[in-house]
């Protein structure tokens, strides 16, 4: 009882020594966030959702082929996933970016990367991804009881049909919640598209918020930006949360 009494008057403490006034005046000035309509949502949120969906489309790619090589019996694919995972989990994405959009071409000046600004932030958060996703999908593959391969093979399925048709099917059932949390911190980590230099036709939502906040220097842009983000990111997690008690009923 006393723990709810404190959490109760802390709260009314807050409530009632803050300024609202002033705290509405920085953070939610209504004219001004009716200026970033229609835009924040038919453009930045638009390329905020093209950029999270190729990132996670070529991590996912890239991840099972690192997953794989990961639980391989060749040594060299093992040593291979082993340094990428380590080296891509170390690094912030950030690094990562600027090393795809100004590194690449530097070192390959002949060279072009699909896609362009589309391309390089795809590329670059994929391969940040792509590290966690591997992990990931290892653990969902080694989830599934080693009989099931045991008996594919019994029956004389290859060892690649038997993971195609018998063991990454299980696998991802296992593994969506944790990729649907991959998903979200991808849609977060576009907010790094700006070291790539975007464009007024493939700005995403937090370039576009700073941008007008530059423009009226008043914080209601990033509340708006905050609130599109959520619009992405809340159903994501009530959905890893529906998956995830389905799941543990099924057990």
């Amino acid at each position: 009882m006393a723990g709810y009494l404190v959490f109760a008057a802390v709260l009314a403490g807050v409530a009632l020594g803050a300024d609202w006034g002033r705290l509405a005046d920085a953070f939610f000035r209504p004219d001004i966030a009716a200026e970033l309509f229609p835009e924040i949502i038919t453009v930045a949120l638009v390329n905020t959702l093209l950029f999270t969906g190729l990132a996670f489309a070529f991590g996912l790619v890239l991840g099972m082929a690192l997953a794989l090589m990961r639980l391989s019996s060749i040594l060299p694919y093992r040593w291979f996933a082993i340094g990428y995972i380590e080296l891509f989990r170390g690094l912030p994405s950030l690094l990562v970016l600027f090393m795809v959009g100004f590194g690449v071409p530097l070192a390959f000046p002949e060279a072009q990367i699909v896609g362009g600004v589309y391309g390089a932030v795809s590329f670059g958060l994929g391969l940040c991804a792509a590290a966690y996703m591997a992990e990931t999908l290892r653990a969902g593959i080694q989830a599934v009881p080693k009989g099931q391969l045991e008996a594919a093979r019994s029956l004389g399925m290859s060892h690649a049909r038997a993971m195609v048709s018998i063991i990454l099917p299980q696998a991802f059932r296992i593994v969506i919640p944790p990729l649907t949390n991959e998903f979200i911190m991808l849609t977060k980590d576009t907010s790094l598209a700006y070291v790539l230099g975007v464009t007024a036709s493939s700005i995403e939502v937090t370039k576009f918020a700073g941008d007008a906040l530059n423009r009226t220097v008043n914080a209601t842009p990033l509340v708006v930006a905050g609130f599109v983000y959520l619009l992405i990111t809340l159903p994501l997690s009530q959905l890893v949360q529906r998956l995830e008690r389905r799941g543990n009923r099924r057990k």
